[in-house]
């Protein structure tokens, strides 16, 4: 049965690589959620005016990976701590959030983030919305880290990510 997810992690390419690793994932889109402005542009997203926030979209096949397994997956690649946005991607369009579209899903992330909060030991920030409308970003910037991975990953080592991944995760 193929489902789709839609969350947010900061800088979408910084996401886009381990959902594309992960086993029953389909396919995955960047873009972008939860503002007013129809197809809204990458300038329009970042300059923080839109009330959108930089997402991914994960088609998945739920006969060969859980949501479960797609919530696990996204805890270890965000901060859960950070209320102002991911590493250094600072604004409201980069903040970290899992968009349900139905009461399940909702409580799904609920349980999950209880859990983790007790594990880490330290508030979680990131939020649960409903779902609105997903647009697609530009085509480059569609699966930028195999297109272009030496800039790639230079911005994901001057945004620090990993590093604070590891502080956090441990």
């Amino acid at each position: 049965m193929i489902k789709i997810i839609v969350l947010a992690a900061g800088c979408f390419w910084c996401i886009q690589p381990p959902y594309d690793k992960t086993p029953g994932v389909v396919s995955t889109r960047v873009g972008y959620t939860g503002g007013a402005k129809e197809n809204p542009s990458y300038e329009d997203v970042s300059a923080g005016s839109t009330g959108h926030i930089e997402a991914i979209e994960i088609t998945y096949d739920a006969k060969k990976v859980t949501l479960e397994k797609l919530v696990e997956v996204f805890w270890k690649n965000i901060d859960p701590h950070d209320s102002k946005g991911q590493f250094c991607d600072k604004g409201p369009q980069y903040v970290s959030a899992f968009f349900y579209s139905n009461d399940e899903e909702k409580a799904l992330f609920e349980k999950s983030k209880l859990a983790i909060q007790k594990q880490l030991k330290q508030p979680i920030v990131t939020q649960a919305l409903p779902l609105k409308k997903f647009f697609a970003a530009e085509d480059y910037h569609q699966s930028y880290y195999t297109k272009n991975p030496i800039r790639y990953k230079y911005y994901r080592y001057n945004c620090g990510r990993d590093k604070r991944l590891l502080e956090v995760w441990k």
